[in-house]
């Protein structure tokens, strides 16, 4: 009986141990989306001509086109989910998405916490006003005479609070940050702030979508390369997209996006 008692105890532990290898635990983040046959994108729909809702209720836009391009290269699913923008770095880490397209630029500061891919675009800043705008902007720092409007956590956010406010050049209570560049927009139009700064094609495409605004300067102040965020310590899963970034800026997919969204 103690005999039959033992065979049954190891049967249960060998069966439960080939559960265990059958049940293939992916070895790292790029088995994993590979096994479930889907990738899950992070953006935040409100940065045209990026990402944004157009009239159908869609989210569509230059990111979004690359994203389903790297799911169709990868043979993968793509799914697509909104949120504000100060949350995706977060979502990344905690593994409710995969990866976060979202015209992220690379800073020393995010590299502490995810990974990024190459670049697949670079930008620059814009100075967004209203079109009556009057007073003058003949370099970025000229901004801290006035109050600044920036997305929460964007590059942007950081170059106004290191260079200009801790710098000692304009009262912290000038900076009005966001979580919706096109609320931020509209508050420029009704007079409540008076510089947006953000990447510049996005300022040229809220100008055109909010009415009433111009872009006034543009250079690299905060900007420079875009770039794919994904997972701290996810080799592989990152040269992947490396690979498919690679593909497509040689053989003409970008310059189609940069036509189609940008027009450049």
């Amino acid at each position: 009986m103690k005999r039959l008692t033992l065979l049954l105890s190891i049967a249960v532990i060998l069966a439960g141990a080939l559960s265990a290898c059958g049940s293939g635990k992916p070895a790292n983040e790029l088995e994993a989306v590979q096994q479930a046959g889907k990738i899950v994108v992070g953006t935040s729909a409100d940065y045209p001509p990026f990402e944004f809702v157009d009239e159908n209720g869609e989210i569509v836009g230059f990111d979004i086109d690359l994203a389903k391009e790297i799911g169709r290269r990868m043979e993968l699913e793509v799914e697509i989910v909104d949120m504000p923008f100060d949350s995706l770095i977060a979502a990344v880490q905690e593994g409710k998405i995969d990866i976060s397209i979202a015209a992220f630029n690379y800073t020393e500061e995010r590299d502490k916490s995810v990974d990024f891919t190459d670049p697949y675009y670079y930008a620059e800043d814009g100075f967004l006003v209203a079109e009556d705008f009057a007073g003058e902007i003949t370099k970025p720092e000229d901004a801290a005479n006035y109050r600044v409007g920036v997305q929460t956590g964007a590059t942007a956010d950081s170059w106004v609070t290191e260079n200009l406010v801790e710098a000692g050049l304009m009262a912290e209570e000038n900076v009005f940050r966001y979580e919706r560049m096109d609320q931020a927009a509209l508050d420029v139009k009704n007079g409540r702030i008076d510089i947006l700064i953000t990447d510049y094609i996005p300022t040229l495409a809220l100008a055109e979508e909010v009415g009433g605004l111009k872009v006034i300067y543009h250079a690299e102040v905060s900007t420079g390369p875009v770039n794919i965020i994904t997972p701290e310590g996810s080799t592989e899963l990152t040269e992947a997209l490396n690979e498919v970034i690679a593909e497509m800026l040689e053989d003409g997919f970008i310059d189609q996006l940069s036509t189609k969204w940008i027009g450049t």
